[in-house]
C-alpha cells in the first residue's frame, strides 16, 4: 500500500502555478496578496488535505505558538481544573499546550524547565514543585523575554506574573466557620512553613482568627506535615487524637488531608461532626463522596487557569513590555456540609 504523501506548499504551488512564496503569504492572509489569490489558495489548501506545520514555523521564528504548563501533578483535581482553563484560552488563540509533570521533585521540575525551553515554548505556566526553594531555573525564560506566570504555589521573590487567591482570608474563613459551629479547641493541618507561600498565609489567617475570638494559640495543635498525602494526613490525624483533651474542631489545608482526619476519627469512634467538626480546602470531588460530606473552600482554579494563560497571550501581542502584576482572585468561599455543620449561623 502507498504512503499517504503529506501535502506541502511545494505541491499547492505547483498546482496553482504560482510561487511558493505567493502560497505561503497567502496562507498568512499576507497583505501583500489579493483577496482573489488568498481565496483560491485557501481552497486548494483544503481540497488538497494541506496541514501547516506549525512546529517547524515556529522554529524559524523562534516561537512554537505552545504554552508550557509545569505543574507537580495532573492528579490532583485543582490541578486538573487549572489546565482545563489554561487550554480553553489557549485554544481560542490557536495555541497549543505542554503539560509537564514535577512530580513534586525540585531536580524534575529543573529538567522539565530546561526541556520546555529547549522545545522553544511561547510562555510557560508553573505551580511551584513541594520541593522548590531555588527558582533560579526559570531565569532562562525571564533572561530570553518568554513570559512565565506562577499560579498557586508561587516564589516569594521572582519578579513576574502571579495568579493566586487570598489564601489569608480564605485560611481566616475556614477558622471562623468552625468558631462559629462552637469550636474552641482547634487544630490546624498543615504543609509546614518551608513549603511555601499559600500554606503561610493559611496558618496567618487561622491564627488570626483564634486572635480576634479570643481563642488560644495552642502550639501542638499545629501538626506541620512532610507532604499533603492521604498517608501523611492519618499520622498527623492519629497525633492529634492523641492528645487529652483531644481538638474539636480541624480546619485541613488539603480536602485529602481533612479526608484522613475525618476517617481516622472514626475508626477511633470519633464522632463527626458531634465531637469532631472538619474543614478542608479545595473542593475537591472527594469532598461529596466521603460520609460525612466534607466542608470545604472553594478554590476557582480554572479560572486561575483562565487568567494566567491570557497573560502569556496579551504579552506575546503586546509589543511593549507589560508591566509584572500579581492576579488575586477574592472569592473563596466557605461551603459549610455535614462534617462541620452543628448549628445555623446568620
Amino acid at each position: 500500500m502507498e504512503e499517504n504523501k503529506h501535502v506541502t506548499i511545494y505541491d499547492i504551488a505547483e498546482k496553482l502555478n504560482l510561487a511558493t512564496s505567493t502560497i505561503s503569504r497567502a496562507l498568512k492572509d499576507h497583505h501583500s496578496i489579493s483577496d482573489k489569490t488568498i481565496k483560491k489558495v485557501k481552497k486548494a489548501a483544503k481540497e488538497m488535505g494541506f496541514v501547516p506545520n506549525t512546529l517547524a514555523a515556529g522554529l524559524r521564528g523562534n516561537k512554537t505558538k505552545t504554552i508550557g504548563v509545569l505543574i507537580p501533578t495532573v492528579t490532583q483535581p485543582f490541578l486538573s481544573s487549572l489546565i482545563s482553563g489554561i487550554e480553553i484560552t489557549a485554544q481560542k488563540s490557536d495555541y497549543s499546550v505542554i503539560i509537564m509533570q514535577s512530580h513534586d521533585s525540585y531536580a524534575d521540575e529543573v529538567n522539565m524547565a530546561k526541556s520546555l525551553y529547549s522545545n522553544r515554548v511561547s510562555g510557560v505556566i508553573c505551580s511551584l514543585a513541594m520541593e522548590t526553594r531555588d527558582t533560579s531555573h526559570f531565569e532562562q525564560f525571564s533572561n530570553n523575554n518568554i513570559p512565565l506566570v506562577f499560579v498557586d504555589r508561587v516564589p516569594k521573590d521572582y519578579n513576574t506574573f502571579r495568579v493566586v487567591i487570598d489564601n489569608y482570608s480564605a485560611g481566616y474563613k475556614a477558622t471562623k466557620h468552625l468558631i462559629e459551629q462552637g469550636c474552641l479547641r482547634i487544630a490546624h493541618l498543615t504543609a509546614g512553613a518551608e513549603f511555601g507561600n499559600l500554606y503561610n498565609e493559611r496558618r496567618r489567617g487561622y491564627m488570626e482568627a483564634l486572635r480576634d475570638h479570643n481563642l488560644p494559640i495552642i502550639e501542638e495543635l499545629i501538626v506541620d506535615l512532610k507532604s499533603v498525602t492521604y498517608e501523611d494526613g492519618v499520622k498527623a490525624s492519629n497525633k492529634l487524637f492523641d492528645l487529652k483533651p483531644i481538638p474539636d474542631g480541624i480546619f485541613a489545608s488539603g480536602d485529602i488531608i481533612a479526608v484522613s482526619a475525618v476517617q481516622t476519627a472514626k475508626k477511633r469512634g470519633i464522632k463527626v461532626p458531634e465531637d469532631l467538626a472538619v474543614i478542608g480546602f479545595n473542593n475537591d470531588p472527594i469532598s461529596e463522596i466521603i460520609d460525612p460530606n466534607l466542608s470545604t473552600i472553594t478554590h476557582p482554579a480554572e479560572k486561575m487557569g483562565k487568567a494566567a494563560a491570557e497573560i502569556i497571550i496579551k504579552n506575546l501581542k503586546s509589543l511593549k513590555e507589560s508591566e509584572v502584576q500579581e492576579i488575586t482572585f477574592l472569592n473563596t468561599e466557605v461551603l459549610v456540609r455535614e462534617s462541620s455543620h452543628r448549628k445555623d449561623t446568620k
